[in-house]
């Protein structure tokens, strides 16, 4: 049996019990099932119930499977966090959202039973293939309840057994390498190169976007200052240093994003910019007009965020500040993007969901330890080498 990738020693125990269960369950069963993978599905359904950076990261393979199945119906499932955007996916043809108790954050979602009920409710469309892009034994326990022809995903989280096609996770590769990888497993292609939008933003948020932008003045400095959560937050006043420093010395104008609650947070930069250094764009919460807002930018500075894979996605570069999660796994990868972190034997511990004792109630010392200059000098590099294609003035 695989090695579970699970740092909750209690949770993996647990799990790796489970799975010795439905091991014997499938081994008893296999000699009556007659699974056979289509050669040609018809009838597609792929699963991505958690954040915004999950489900952007996974955007490249969800365009493979459209190249590699180009007269599928193909339908998406994801939280209704993430419903709009998922409507802006060219490549999905249907958008069903459900929430899971274990990845809503306002404490509500549903809980595993009223889950299993609702994806029990799928055999009816009759699917010929369900890939699930989640390493959870949960979400796995779902994609077989849907009774599709040929289930497939992976064995990392728990769960395998009850796939007909399980393959390891490999914590050590990109979130979307290994979401390619699976696609090309079940299809036994390799995935075309893309070709098309990852997503396509409807021309009235591009209008709205220009509108709240008025007149701007070049470069256009995204900054997105939360980091969604306590162990992924580099020091506000940090990007406040950061933001006054480009409107003094390249007279950029920072473009603030954020929801109503990062507020606090967005104050703590806007105090130290002089009248007119900032567009606060604080409360245009949802997706496809953020997506247009960084479109429009010449560049974004953040933590490892929703934000930053959207930037990703629209080709915005980015620099990211990186502390406790792996960039590895989840860092922008365009030609122009900067990553900046420190070197220290704990990091990137990647317990993002459960971070280390130590480092709860305070700035992590992986974050604590980079410096506005570090993060200043990642900007001006990226400003420089955009400068030329957007008429932009160099200033020495």
């Amino acid at each position: 049996m695989a090695d579970l990738q699970i740092y909750d020693a209690r949770e993996r125990v647990l799990v790796s019990a489970a799975d010795r269960l439905l091991t014997i369950g499938a081994a008893a069963t296999r000699p009556f099932r007659r699974r056979r993978k289509p050669s040609a599905p018809q009838r597609i359904l792929l699963l991505r119930l958690e954040r915004i950076g999950d489900l952007v990261m996974t955007l490249p393979a969800i365009a493979a499977v459209r190249a590699l199945a180009p007269s599928a119906q193909i339908d998406l499932v994801v939280g209704s966090w993430n419903a709009q955007l998922a409507t802006a996916i060219p490549s999905v043809d249907e958008v069903e959202t459900l929430d899971a108790q274990w990845l809503a954050r306002d404490g509500g979602g549903r809980g595993l039973t009223q889950l299993l009920k609702h994806a029990a409710g799928w055999r009816r469309k009759h699917y010929d293939l369900a890939i699930n892009f989640e390493p959870d034994v949960r979400s796995n326990l779902l994609i077989a309840a849907v009774g599709a022809e040929w289930a497939s995903g992976y064995r990392s989280g728990g769960g395998g057994p009850l796939l007909d096609e399980a393959l390891d996770y490999d914590p050590t590769a990109h979130t979307t390498d290994n979401a390619k990888r699976l696609v090309e497993t079940v299809f036994g292609a390799a995935a075309p190169a893309q070709t098309t939008s990852l997503i396509e933003i409807p021309d009235a948020y591009r209008q709205r976007v220009r509108a709240l932008l008025g007149s701007a003045t070049r470069p256009l400095v995204g900054m997105h200052v939360s980091g969604g959560r306590p162990v992924k937050q580099w020091d506000p006043a940090r990007f406040g240093e950061v933001a006054r420093r480009l409107v003094a010395g390249r007279g950029a104008t920072i473009l603030l994003t954020g929801s109503a609650a990062d507020r606090p947070l967005v104050e703590q930069v806007t105090r130290v910019l002089p009248a007119g250094g900032a567009i606060d764009a604080t409360g245009e919460a949802d997706l496809l007009t953020l997506a247009a807002l960084l479109d429009e930018a010449e560049l974004l500075i953040t933590g490892d965020t929703g934000p930053m894979h959207i930037a990703a996605a629209v080709g915005t570069p980015i620099v990211a500040v990186f502390g406790a999660s792996d960039p590895r796994r989840y860092a922008p990868r365009g030609p122009l993007d900067r990553v900046v972190r420190v070197d220290l034997p704990c990091a990137p511990c990647n317990r993002i969901r459960l971070p280390p004792a130590r480092c709860t109630g305070i700035i992590p010392d992986c974050l604590a330890l980079i410096s506005p200059d570090r993060v200043l000098d990642a900007a001006i590099q990226i400003i420089d080498q955009c400068a030329p294609r957007r008429g932009l003035d160099v200033i020495a």
